[in-house]
């Protein structure tokens, strides 16, 4: 990855209308955010699409989205749940298509039980893989065609290894592996995972997207780098290694502080 990399940003229509010039002037990567509400998907989400076209007129940048992810996991049992699962993700494909993005975030299904019990029994990993991977083959065919990659994001994970297995599992080149920087602080201060430039030690060049946001190693708080107690330098430096170019993109609480994130990283020469 080239170094200092090109930050990015997670936000939601006003923010992307506010931060256009920030954006369009290094053609900056962008995941929009608006679209995982279960309201929105079964209103009029069509009306967001199409608001952001104007926005989007002369924006050449890496574009993605965040998948639907509310009350649901892709390694359900019940096939009432797989058919959630399956709808709310191909309406993100649809979602996609409306905006020409090529990249979805997804969950990982991984949770803090799921860490200290799976083992206990015998195939139960390897079951829930494989349940994984049944729930989302029709999604991951259409995101083929639609040249859409998913990465699936860090949620509870204490091991590293375990979203880059499953990607591997989907035998496709269009899922790969995203990494949420506050999610593996939380879960290295909370739950014994390893610290954070680990996560992308072990993901490698499987890594295509990272949301990048601070936090103190006991909650999810998705403050600006420089507020937490991530070791921003290790993780840049890990980053750095790669031969993939992940997108870098601010997932701030408080989307009004994107540019003083993004402005702090560069002051510590880490980012552009």
């Amino acid at each position: 990855m080239t170094s200092p990399p090109l930050i990015g940003a997670a936000l939601t229509i006003d923010t992307f209308a506010r931060l256009r010039p920030w954006i369009l002037d290094r053609q900056r990567d962008v995941e929009i955010q608006d679209f995982f509400w279960p309201h929105l998907l079964d209103g009029d989400w069509r009306a967001v699409t199409d608001g952001y076209a104007p926005l989007l007129d002369g924006y050449r940048g890496r574009l993605g989205v965040h998948g639907p992810f509310w009350s649901f996991s892709i390694a359900a049992m019940d096939p009432d749940i797989v058919a959630v699962a399956r709808k709310r993700l191909g309406q993100g494909l649809d979602i996609c298509a409306a905006l020409g993005a090529d990249q979805m975030v997804i969950h990982s299904p991984f949770t803090t039980w799921d860490h200290h019990n799976l083992d206990s029994w015998p195939g139960a990993r390897a079951a829930m893989i494989e349940r994984t991977v049944e729930t989302l083959a029709p999604l991951v065919k259409r995101a083929e065609d639609q040249g859409v990659t998913l990465v699936i994001e860090n949620i509870e994970d204490i091991d590293p290894a375990d979203r880059v297995r499953l990607a591997l599992a989907c035998g496709s080149d269009r899922v790969r592996v995203s990494l949420d920087t506050g999610h593996a602080h939380y879960a290295h201060g909370a739950t014994g995972a390893p610290p954070v430039d680990f996560f992308v030690n072990v993901a490698g060049d499987m890594l295509e997207h990272v949301h990048i946001q601070d936090a103190d190693g006991h909650a999810d708080r998705h403050w600006p780098p420089g507020e937490g107690t991530v070791r921003w330098r290790c993780v840049f430096d890990a980053l750095a290694r790669l031969g993939s170019r992940p997108r870098l993109v601010l997932e701030l609480m408080d989307e009004s502080r994107i540019e003083a994130g993004a402005a702090w990283l560069v002051a510590q020469g880490l980012a552009e």
